[in-house]
């Protein structure tokens, strides 16, 4: 049954737990804001910012930009960090490609970040859907960016060269965690196998830079993030984020404990000590918080 109270959000966290001062800030609103929200609407896009309630969704949404989600709002997996609806999905919407770059065009974007739920249940795994939005948006918008946020595709060398040969400028897939709490956060996935996934990227398509994702205040350690970042950086990862987990629901995990900004600020300087291209760390950072940003400065 679908939970009727209203979503947390930044200001109000789940469970009712007390937010440090850092982590508090006030809602954007106004006319940019209410423009985005009604251009996904008519368009009938999903959008990540809404289907995993990010609390960057005001800010974002104010500076006209959205990270948007293809392949229907529910997802095969039941990761426990993560309020996307679990389900059996629709099948992929065959001009989804094309509402998704008129999307991209109204809102004069010139990076945008594709991502999806997971869809286990499809012969390529989304794979061949992702190639075709990214094909769309490059077609009618070639002065665009075009970076793709990948579930794990469980390391199927064809899903990830189909993705790759559609050459997107940034082969995003998240670590999400560290690997001692693999387990617990996202059971369906594997530590391992995504780290495949990031290697194979690298492999196929050396020109595209690959990025990846750590969220903190899962209870993992200071040498478990070390090792995650070693792992990364293994397999040629370009680009990192760093972010405090929030926990978006009643039903996810709880948060372990808030990083300050200082630590946020520690952990760039240990990941840019790994060779990392770009780092992007603080506590409302997200994979694509931003994104642009982290793609042009690198």
């Amino acid at each position: 049954m679908a939970n009727s109270k209203r979503p947390p959000t930044a200001d109000r966290p789940a469970r009712g737990r007390r937010l440090p001062a850092w982590l508090k800030r006030p809602l954007p609103s106004g006319d940019a804001l209410t423009h985005t929200r009604r251009l996904v609407k008519s368009l009938k896009l999903n959008t990540v910012c809404v289907g995993a309630r990010c609390p960057n969704l005001g800010e974002c949404w104010s500076r006209r930009t959205a990270t948007f989600m293809i392949l229907g709002e529910r997802c095969t997996r039941n990761c426990h960090f993560c309020a996307v609806e679990t389900g059996s999905p629709a099948p992929p919407a065959e001009d989804e490609p094309q509402r998704l770059a008129e999307a991209v065009a109204h809102l004069n974007l010139r990076h945008v970040v594709i991502t999806s739920v997971t869809r286990d249940d499809l012969p390529d795994e989304g794979a061949g859907h992702f190639a075709r939005c990214i094909t769309t948006v490059r077609t009618r918008l070639p002065q665009v960016t075009v970076e793709v946020l990948v579930p794990d595709f469980h390391a199927r060398p064809e899903c990830v060269q189909t993705v790759g040969a559609a050459r997107p400028e940034v082969f995003n897939h998240n670590l999400e965690t560290v690997a001692g709490q693999q387990r617990r956060v996202r059971p369906q996935a594997d530590y391992a196998r995504s780290l495949k996934t990031l290697e194979l990227a690298r492999h196929m398509a050396p020109q595209i830079r690959t990025k990846s994702g750590l969220m903190v205040g899962l209870g993992e350690t200071r040498a478990e993030i070390t090792q995650a970042m070693r792992d990364l950086r293994g397999v040629g990862c370009d680009l990192l984020t760093v972010g405090q987990y929030l926990q978006p629901g009643a039903r996810q995990l709880p948060v372990v404990r808030f990083y300050t900004p200082e630590e946020f600020d520690e952990l760039a300087e240990l990941a840019q000590s790994h060779g990392f291209r770009g780092v992007a760390s603080g506590p409302f950072v997200r994979s694509s918080y931003f994104a642009e940003s982290l793609y042009t400065e690198t």
